[in-house]
């Protein structure tokens, strides 16, 4: 995604990864367990997603005993619980598909460009069919806490039923963007119509037909669910206080032709710097004539998605006068497209540089704002008082009445999902504790002091920045190889060291400082959450320039962990160790 950076981010990851050294670990306990009554796993996954069930598969291939447990009711994770108005993914469908097993691509095909929820859950549904995945997971179940017992080298795990589960390897594959942030309008309680939230729609239909409907928010969720929402109603308000970049998807039917170019996306998929199967076409924006510039994202435009404008050129993320030249381009699209002169510059976000909040896909949105159905209400204007039983006000004193209130207000993202369970470690310290600062990690897959415990596309990965198909793959056989060594090695824990993830998540935050997104108040740097430190949560190098970092880890001896071989020893040598190296 920042090809900018390739040389400077390759340059700082090559002056870290030197450092790091592979150490034996040590032992020493001092919380204890009875686990004589737990049900005993190899692993223990959270979460039934794309990547819960691709780690219980891979790992099952490995002759391990795995199991997953998740809060719904099938699998699908966020595709399984935002299924609001609207939604589908902004990545390609073709390109947002699991490529481990090419059977998959023979057996299932996409109808549309970009797949809308009911068919990405079908999709889940028929690879948890394909491969008996529904016998090792527990639905309905949330996991309530997981505590390490160094004595036995295993974590044991509570669930909120009372059940308890002891797994050597502990995974959280609970999702970058599935902890719904909570809503901070002063008197959601009082409200007496109907209240959703697009991060928890209910599975039943929803009828809007003849009501006065709110929604808050204008993130993705938002500009997909407004003009479906838009359609139905009597009338929509739409409470906007940062409006987004939105590029058009132009979905439709997949070609035969686009689709025998599978093959061909997927070798260039592995290669870019965001799992897309696209490259830029030149180095810099500025230089190119304003004509041929705009000839260029005018072609990206009219080619709908993401990458045809925010990979048009490699400096856009890292210039601020070559990002303004994008900008400027949407900004003009944004006035052409609404009618209303003074609501067209309502949306255009001028307060941060274009891609550095996350930019939208719509269908249909702007031109939503040319029914006569549909106001904005602007709230850096006339911000939220309170809700009331039957609407809400505003600071000016304006009554806006509705039946119903949608929720479109985001997530706590990367770390939300990991911090609400209660994850505890050596010494018992809780993984809130630890990211007190920051959420420190060591390739955005594990975190010192906790011994056996993964994420899959958490904090310090690409994950967000990247197609998350191809970024889940990449890290679910990054653990099992991990977990493979360690099965051939002997070695019962591992994890990295303090000076790994010290290292890690400070060269990722000097990359993050070459590019324009500190510069935005986004859940990219965690501004979206009150209290929540302000950093740069997903990798910034590029998916290619991570993937070579994993490499060169494993090439070298997995650089940057520490093992532990015996119950006698397992703590105390490993946090010395941790410590020292």
């Amino acid at each position: 995604l920042v090809h900018g950076l390739l040389c400077p981010a390759r340059l700082l990851l090559n002056l870290t990864m030197a450092a790091f050294r592979p150490r034996r670990f040590p032992a020493r306990l001092r919380r204890t367990f009875s686990t004589t009554k737990a049900e005993n796993l190899d692993a223990l996954i959270v979460g039934a997603g794309f990547a819960g069930m691709y780690q219980l598969h891979k790992l099952r291939s490995l002759g391990m005993k795995a199991q997953v447990v998740d809060t719904a009711k099938e699998v699908g994770g966020t595709w399984y619980w935002n299924r609001y108005p609207g939604a589908r993914c902004d990545i390609r469908s073709m390109d947002y598909s699991y490529t481990f097993d090419p059977q998959l691509d023979e057996d299932w095909q996409w109808s549309e460009k970009y797949a809308s929820q009911p068919e990405i859950l079908a999709y889940a549904k028929h690879v948890a069919d394909k491969y008996d995945l529904r016998r090792d997971i527990r639905f309905e179940t949330r996991l309530e806490g997981a505590d390490f017992d160094g004595t036995a080298g295993r974590w044991v795990a509570r669930t909120e039923c009372g059940d308890r589960i002891s797994a050597q390897h502990l995974i959280m594959a609970s999702g970058s963007l599935s902890a719904p942030k909570e809503v901070d309008i002063p008197g959601v309680e009082a409200f007496e119509g109907e209240s959703y939230w697009t991060s928890r729609w209910p599975d039943h239909p929803v009828d809007f037909k003849g009501k006065r409907v709110g929604i808050v928010g204008t993130g993705s969720s938002g500009i997909q669910s407004i003009p479906v929402i838009a359609e139905q109603c009597d009338h929509l308000t739409v409470f906007q206080r940062t409006p987004a970049y939105v590029l058009p998807a132009f979905n439709g039917p997949l070609s035969k032709d686009y689709k025998d170019s599978l093959k061909a996306r997927r070798e260039l998929l592995w290669k870019s710097q965001a799992a897309l199967p696209s490259l830029p076409l030149g180095d810099s924006a500025l230089e190119v004539s304003k004509e041929e510039r705009d000839a260029v994202y005018e072609r990206g435009w009219e080619a709908g998605g993401l990458e045809g404008i925010l990979g048009a050129y490699k400096d856009l993320l890292v210039s601020p006068e070559s990002n303004d030249t994008a900008a400027q381009f949407v900004y003009e699209k944004i006035r052409a497209t609404v009618h209303d002169p003074e609501v067209a510059e309502a949306l255009i976000p001028e307060s941060y540089p274009f891609g550095t909040k996350r930019p939208c896909l719509g269908h249909g949105y702007y031109e939503a704002y040319n029914r006569d159905n549909v106001r904005l209400h602007d709230l850096r204007k006339d911000p939220f008082a309170r809700v009331v039983e039957d609407g809400v006000f505003t600071e000016s004193g304006e009554h806006v009445p509705l039946d119903a209130i949608v929720y479109a207000t985001g997530f706590d993202a990367l770390t939300g999902a990991v911090c609400r369970v209660n994850v505890r470690g050596i010494d018992g310290v809780g993984i809130n504790d630890k990211w007190r600062d920051g959420p420190l990690n060591y390739l955005g897959l594990t975190v010192s002091g906790f011994p056996n415990f993964y994420m899959i596309t958490g904090p310090g990965s690409p994950s967000v920045l990247a197609n998350m198909l191809p970024a889940i793959e990449q890290h679910v056989e990054y653990v099992a190889d991990l977990v493979e060594h360690m099965r051939a090695t002997g070695a019962q824990v591992v994890m990295p060291t303090e000076a790994a993830e010290k290292e890690w998540t400070e060269m990722n935050t000097a990359i993050g400082n070459m590019t324009l997104f500190p510069k935005a108040n986004s859940w990219y740097m965690g501004a979206n959450i009150p209290g929540k430190p302000r950093m740069i949560l997903p990798f910034m190098g590029g998916f290619k320039a991570y993937i070579d970092s994993c490499d060169a880890v494993t090439a070298n001896g997995y650089k940057g962990f520490v093992f532990g071989y015996s119950g006698e020893e397992i703590e105390a040598e490993l946090v010395a160790q941790a410590r020292s190296s």
